[in-house]
């Protein structure tokens, strides 16, 4: 009889940041009723992976649930096995960071399960070799990764019907190759369907080995699978078929077949992770070609053959897509760096290292068809933990100290300017518009400037796409089923709008004319000037208690298609025990005739809740219609206005020394998400402009202060 061994594992995982009930619904419709069912089958064995913030909030809200999975890891169902605790890209983490993660990870397991767990989920799958070493140092024995990463290395067909050993500077880890099939038959094809391909690849000797692992969210809460897994009886089903065949299905725990059978070969993988990722990872003009690339082989019959050699980016170009993911990132390393430095000499840093690993967990660094990096709770968790650390780290110093560094902080050749004070971090970018691009206030652990650009994204074309195919009156009905599936709302396409800088704040402005807010938001305007993305000079100068950075610039704005020559100068000053922020701008003349300027200053924050009333402009004088965050609208002759939020407990107020009229409007990016297109809310955009005859100099103080609320 012909015989094939059978192994099965699920991964259960809920992002740091993640809404409370969104875990509780997980829970109630995927990881629950998965091992209700499970236990009602003792014969099916499976590997059981849960991130240790799943685990976190099930011992705070469902410890019986430990009880229940102790049972089934007890009796041998389930072998669970580790990861990093927070579910953190493992090769671009610290390599100490690499190790303290799975340890937490394992320690949990042994504390709570009294087993030590000898296999490995790696979070997204993202693979580079030099992860073997720190894995092996580790103590796992197997990690479990796609068929996908063994087809780029040229394997292929029953190649990948096994597993296989890898090395590292002597260090070895054996490594198994998830099947693609079974990925894409489980749990979405009829029962069937995963009998006869097993049947299929079964041999006499029954040496073969083939995997079977995946998300446990496919099981209940992606769309419509709770109602086909559970109310339709598909896992029933499933389960039931396995026992059914267990004379020639012989279902194992990863651990028993290194045990069992000797491994296939020795291989090294490239860097890689599911082909899927690797597609989101390019940027938007190369998705595109990759899509009709694809199309094209599938079409002439060739994908199938050739798909081992058609590959997509790599992982690590997320961070060059997404400044904003390079940004979170690079602030990690910073403070983990800041905290190991602190470690070695004897200090106790672990309640910052904890916050350090929870900042690390992958969601918020990458975007592909789910929200990840859009999704603002994500990011802002990310900052908050690492600000909180920060905090820490600054207890451990046991010093108030307000200090700078011109340091290449993002890893682009170019210096930055940090400034780190006890209430406030800042961050500037003096070769792009003398930018701040990172405003934390400390006392509140909030990054009030973690807003995103918003850029053109490959999967856009689909939506343009219905948008045509609904306006013409041929495809009605096509139309209006693409759109159920597809959108949230009616009408995004609408909102597609490309920004051609990154935003930030202190951006510096010269608008031409025909300039309006519409056209301002749409990032569709005239600009004059040629500040916004380019070069200042920076100047740092200490004052007792009183640092002050000079950012100048001489630059040009364009007059009726004649170039003017100008200098623009902005001081910041911050006072090492205060909350307040003084901001000075001088515009200089250095032509020999008066300019009639169009001059605006750029500030972008986000709050996060743009519909909620506890979070909202006001201004000093006037009584705003809407003055939610998503509000969009101009009010003139402004000298004081501000933003509360009351969530926070925070007031950040803005007070002129010359009146101005103020621009505000929202950014929303056009996501892909499970559930579809979706608008996301990104932050507020508030513009401060001026009309101005300049002759020689022009000056205004920008008085910003942050009170804190009793909640």
């Amino acid at each position: 009889m012909k015989k094939i061994n059978l192994v099965l594992g699920i991964h259960n995982h809920q992002p740091v940041g993640n809404f409370d009930f969104v875990f509780e619904h997980a829970y109630k419709v995927a990881y629950k009723p998965f091992i209700e069912i499970l236990a009602k089958h003792p014969k099916i064995k499976l590997a059981q992976h849960y991130t240790g913030v799943l685990f976190d909030w099930i011992l705070k809200n469902h410890p019986e649930f430990l009880n229940d999975l102790k049972v089934l890891v007890d009796n041998g169902q389930i072998e669970l096995i580790t990861g990093g605790f927070y579910e953190p890209i493992l090769a671009i983490i610290p390599d100490q960071d690499k190790l303290d993660q799975i340890k937490k990870l394992s320690d949990f397991i042994v504390e709570n399960f009294g087993r030590k767990p000898v296999g490995m989920w790696l979070a997204e799958r993202v693979w580079e070799q030099h992860i073997v070493k720190f894995i092996a140092m580790a103590g796992v024995k197997y990690v479990i990764i796609d068929d996908t990463h063994f087809r780029y290395a040229g394997l292929t067909g029953e190649q990948l019907l096994g597993y296989y050993i890898t090395e590292e500077q002597g260090y070895t880890v054996n490594i198994f190759p998830i099947s693609k099939m079974l990925r894409y038959t489980i749990p979405f094809q009829p029962v069937e369907k995963t009998i006869d391909y097993l049947r299929e690849i079964a041999t006499e000797n029954g040496d073969r080995v083939v995997v079977y692992a995946d998300d446990g969210e496919k099981f209940g809460v992606w769309p419509n699978t709770y109602k086909h897994v559970y109310e339709d009886g598909w896992l029933e089903e499933f389960f039931t078929a396995l026992e059914e065949n267990s004379d020639w299905i012989n279902i194992l725990h990863f651990s028993e077949v290194i045990e069992k059978i000797k491994p296939t070969g020795r291989i090294y993988l490239p860097n890689a992770s599911y082909a899927e990722m690797m597609h989101w990872a390019l940027p938007a003009d190369a998705y595109l070609d990759y899509e009709k690339l694809e199309e094209h082989l599938k079409e002439e019959g060739m994908y199938e053959q050739y798909s081992r050699f058609f590959r997509g980016g790599f992982w690590r170009n997320f961070l060059v897509k997404y400044p904003e993911a390079n940004n979170l990132h690079k602030k990690m390393l910073r403070v983990s760096d800041r905290a190991r430095k602190l470690q070695s000499k004897g200090k106790d840093v672990n309640i910052a290292l904890n916050k350090i690993w929870s900042a690390q967990c992958n969601d918020p660094y990458w975007h592909g068809i789910f929200g990840g990096l859009y999704l603002t709770n994500l990011r802002s968790t990310a900052y908050r933990n690492l600000i909180s650390a920060e905090n820490e780290l600054d207890k451990v110093e046991g010093k108030k100290l307000i200090r700078y560094e011109l340091t290449d902080f993002d890893k682009d050749g170019k210096e930055e300017l940090i400034i780190e004070s006890p209430n406030f971090n800042i961050y500037i970018d003096p070769n792009y518009g003398g930018q701040i691009f990172e405003f934390d206030f400390k006392p509140v652990e909030f990054n009030i400037a973690d807003v995103m650009t918003r850029r053109k994204e490959g999967y856009h074309e689909k939506l343009l796409r219905l948008a045509n195919e609904k306006n013409n009156p041929n495809n009605q009905g096509v139309a209006s089923i693409h759109d159920m599936l597809l959108a949230k709302e009616e009408g995004l396409e609408k909102f597609l709008h490309y920004d051609w800088y990154k935003r930030g704040s202190l951006i510096d402005h010269f608008l031409g004319e025909g300039t309006t807010l519409e056209n301002f938001y749409q990032c569709k305007y005239p600009e004059q000037g040629d500040f916004v993305d380019q070069p200042y000079v920076v100047n740092v100068n200490f004052k007792r208690n009183l640092l002050e950075v000079i950012l100048s610039r001489d630059g040009n704005v364009w007059i009726d298609n004649q170039r003017k020559k100008i200098r623009v100068e902005k001081k910041i000053t911050i006072n090492k025990n205060s909350s307040d922020l003084f901001i000075e701008y001088k515009l200089e003349n250095l032509e020999d005739e008066m300019l009639d300027l169009w001059f605006g200053v750029e500030f972008a924050y986000n709050f996060l809740a743009p519909d909620s009333s506890d979070r909202y402009f006001y201004f000093i004088g006037y009584e705003l219609e809407d003055k939610r965050l998503k509000s969009m609208g101009i009010v003139d002759d402004v000298v004081s206005f501000g933003i509360v939020d009351e969530w926070l407990g925070l007031d950040m107020n803005f007070y002129l020394s010359k009146f101005a009229n103020v621009w505000r409007f929202p950014l929303e990016s056009i996501s892909l998400s499970e559930a579809g297109f979706e608008r996301v809310y990104q932050g507020s955009v508030m513009l401060l402009n001026w009309n101005i005859k300049l002759s020689k100099e022009w000056n205004v103080q920008i008085h910003k202060s942050f009170r804190l609320l009793k909640k």
